[in-house]
């Protein structure tokens, strides 16, 4: 097997899963958003809330269809280059998959074109009900796709029969598998806030511009409560995460904080640069117990103890500089979201939320952070499982198909001008949808 040719695949996928998942971040809170829009406007019949929906439901086609597009080469990724993989995981693997553009996709897909064009052709609570179906139908996706996910990270619930494949034993404990509703929840509230963010920069935007000054002012309420909300509810829902995750994949926790031997009263280290030759992090800024304090839930004594790379067989593999450093820009996003969202309640309070021009401008800064973090939380969790593509069980290089690297190369770079265009094309429309002038 060629060395460069796995490496190459691996960049390969990990570029195209990162390109897809930047859209479903966005249309899973936007089609929340649309059904509440909606709802304001089924009720109140106010045109103002049916001109915010016309604004934003197009920005939802464009981040869906290009989801569509991204998300479709996918499979001929892993049935072309991960085969091995491909074939070891689809008896569990092929089903939740299945689910997912069957009980969703289908769902979210069908009443999309409702949502979209048929206000006039359906009665008004039939086309709010199917803006609620196509909210719906994002988080069914999500559901599936996660508990797949998930079910990689940590799996349960199988046997493996005389082909080395894994067989489903009880479904119930591969869909909930141990870390499942940790992800679940994580990525749903990292959808809702890089929405809440999006529509936060639209409505700033507006304001300093001074155009569509009715709804650029319910666009920033709107968008800068949700960020109040949740970044605070996501720095819950991460530590609650880290805590599941130290338990069934400790190893990615030893990498996350860059610690190689095993330690008790561990400090979290701020900012180093890990040195896998050395197995110590160079120019390390640290605050004294912080790691097993916010890990072990104790500050010193034995129970204070975390587990290092070295006592772990695969700890080496782990790309540690990868792991470490994404997550603290994780984390630093995390905490500008919370003190973006604290500053505009404080802004509200003070009744001047739309007329405070570095908070507005601010608001611009951070619109695309959500998905930044995003991006960054995936890389520490698929960078952080390695050596391992199915944890514990099937290794990344065993789930390969022993291609050339000219073979993959010439995908990659199909790929990514592929996808250049036409992510491309569609932030140009995105941006000109969401920027539009109305009365």
């Amino acid at each position: 097997m060629e060395e460069l040719a796995l490496l190459l695949a691996r960049i390969h996928f990990g570029f195209s899963t990162a390109a897809h998942i930047m859209w479903p971040s966005l249309t899973i809170g936007l089609g929340v958003y649309l059904a509440y829009l909606n709802t304001l406007y089924y009720r109140t019949q106010n045109k103002l809330y049916l001109d915010m929906f016309d604004r934003w439901k197009t920005v939802f086609a464009i981040a869906f269809g290009l989801g569509v597009v991204s998300g479709v080469p996918l499979s001929l990724l892993l049935g072309g280059q991960w085969s091995e993989w491909a074939r070891v995981t689809s008896p569990v693997l092929g089903p939740l998959i299945g689910y997912e553009v069957l009980s969703a996709f289908f769902l979210e897909a069908g009443f999309l074109g409702i949502a979209l064009w048929g206000r006039n052709r359906v009665s008004p609570l039939a086309h709010l009900i199917s803006t609620y179906l196509v909210a719906i139908g994002t988080f069914g996706s999500a559901f599936w796709i996660l508990s797949a996910n998930s079910w990689m990270q940590t799996p349960t619930g199988y046997s493996v029969n005389e082909l080395g494949q894994f067989i489903p034993e009880d479904w119930m404990e591969i869909i909930f598998n141990p870390s499942f509703g940790y992800r679940f929840f994580h990525m749903a509230v990292a959808a809702f806030l890089t929405t809440g963010l999006v529509v936060t920069a639209v409505g700033a935007y507006h304001t300093l511009t001074k155009q569509n000054i009715k709804q650029a002012k319910h666009m920033l309420r709107h968008g800068i409560v949700a960020v109040a909300l949740l970044a605070p509810t996501q720095a819950v829902i991460g530590d609650l995460h880290g805590l599941n995750t130290l338990e069934y994949q400790p190893a990615k926790v030893a990498a996350m904080e860059g610690i190689y031997h095993d330690e008790q009263e561990a400090g979290w280290i701020v900012f180093g640069i890990p040195n896998n030759e050395t197995k110590e992090v160079d120019y390390a800024v640290e605050i004294p117990y912080a790691a097993s304090l916010i890990l072990t839930h104790h500050a010193t004594g034995e129970a204070s103890e975390i587990k290092g790379l070295e006592s772990f067989e695969y700890g080496e593999d782990i790309p540690v500089g990868t792991v470490f450093w994404s997550f603290r820009i994780m984390i630093a996003l995390g905490c500008l979201m919370i003190a973006l969202g604290a500053w505009g309640m404080f802004e509200m309070y003070k009744g001047r939320l739309d007329t405070n021009r570095r908070f507005l401008q601010a608001c611009m800064v951070m619109g695309p952070t959500g998905w930044i973090a995003v991006f960054f939380g995936w890389v520490v969790s698929e960078s952080g499982r390695q050596p391992f593509s199915v944890y514990g069980l099937l290794t990344t290089r065993d789930s390969f198909s022993n291609l050339t690297s000219s073979e993959v190369i010439f995908s990659l770079a199909a790929f990514g001008i592929a996808y250049a265009i036409a992510f491309s094309i569609g932030m140009v429309f995105m941006m000109k949808a969401a920027n539009k002038e109305m009365n």
